[in-house]
């Protein structure tokens, strides 16, 4: 017997964007390189190293978004206890919906996610550099 898929991604995109800050490009890209905010990439790493980075942009794939949240995680990731802004973004808007969503409904605060992604962050000559892998120890 198929599935029945009672809630598709669509409803589950328009209640994280009727629930989250959405940023234009432009709300976003005056917000970059601030102090006190954090652009949260969740992207994979292929689409890093295919398209390239915001610059200064912290990565957490979408799976570890909540390990890497939650300080009583054994992943717990020290940039999610700083008192800033995050601002997470994908490659066109939607993951970032739900992470941001989900990072919401998990107590982190202040939250956003940038409209169209870093496809359009990169369309509209946002700042972008090249993926460059971590050093093997």
């Amino acid at each position: 017997m198929p599935q029945t898929i009672t809630r598709g991604y669509k409803a589950l995109i328009d209640q994280a964007n009727a629930e989250v800050k959405t940023l234009t490009i432009e709300e976003a890209k005056a917000l970059h390189g601030r102090d006190d905010v954090v652009f949260v990439d969740i992207r994979d790493p292929r689409e890093l190293e295919r398209d390239g980075k915001v610059p200064g942009a912290f990565h957490c794939t979408r799976g570890m978004l909540e390990f890497w949240i939650d300080p009583e995680s054994p992943y717990a990731k020290p940039v999610f206890q700083e008192d800033k802004t995050f601002v997470f973004f994908c490659a066109g808007g939607l993951r970032s919906a739900l992470a941001a969503k989900t990072a919401q409904d998990m107590g982190l605060k202040p939250v956003a996610h940038v409209e169209g992604g870093f496809g359009a962050w990169k369309k509209t000559g946002g700042p972008v550099e090249e993926w460059a892998p971590k050093p093997k120890a």
